[in-house]
C-alpha cells in the first residue's frame, strides 16, 4: 500500500500563488507515475498535470499550461504543483494520485483545499 499526505493550501488572491506537496509512504517503490486532479463544487474530478516518477516526463491539462509546473523529489518521495497566476477558477479541492506497478489499485491523497479570491 501506498500513503499520500498533501498540504499547501490555502486562500490566495487572484494572481498569487501556491504550491503544493504530496508525500508518499510505504510502497513507495512501485510507484511509477503521479499526478494532480482537482475537484470544484458541483464538478467532476478533472486531471490537472501528470508526472513519470523515473524519467520525469510531465503533461498538463490545458487550462493549467503555462502557469501550474509539477516535479517531484525522488529521494523525497514527493511530488510538487507549483501553481501561479492563480485565478478564481483554479479554486477547488485539489489531489495527489500515485499510479503503482503492476495490478496494484491507484491511491489517492485525501485532498487539499485551495481557494481564489477575486
Amino acid at each position: 500500500q501506498v500513503q499520500l499526505v498533501e498540504s499547501g493550501g490555502g486562500l490566495v488572491q487572484a494572481g498569487g500563488s501556491l504550491r503544493l506537496s504530496c508525500a508518499a509512504s510505504g510502497r513507495a517503490d512501485t510507484i511509477y507515475r503521479m499526478g494532480w486532479f482537482r475537484q470544484a463544487s458541483g464538478k467532476e474530478r478533472e486531471f490537472v498535470a501528470v508526472v513519470s516518477w523515473r524519467g520525469g516526463g510531465t503533461n498538463y491539462a490545458d487550462s493549467v499550461k503555462g502557469r501550474f509546473t509539477i516535479s517531484r523529489d525522488n529521494a523525497k518521495n514527493t511530488v510538487y504543483l507549483q501553481m501561479n497566476n492563480l485565478k478564481p477558477e483554479d479554486t477547488a479541492v485539489y489531489y495527489c494520485k500515485a499510479y503503482l506497478l503492476g495490478s496494484s489499485p491507484d491511491y489517492w491523497g485525501q485532498g487539499t483545499q485551495v481557494t481564489v479570491s477575486s
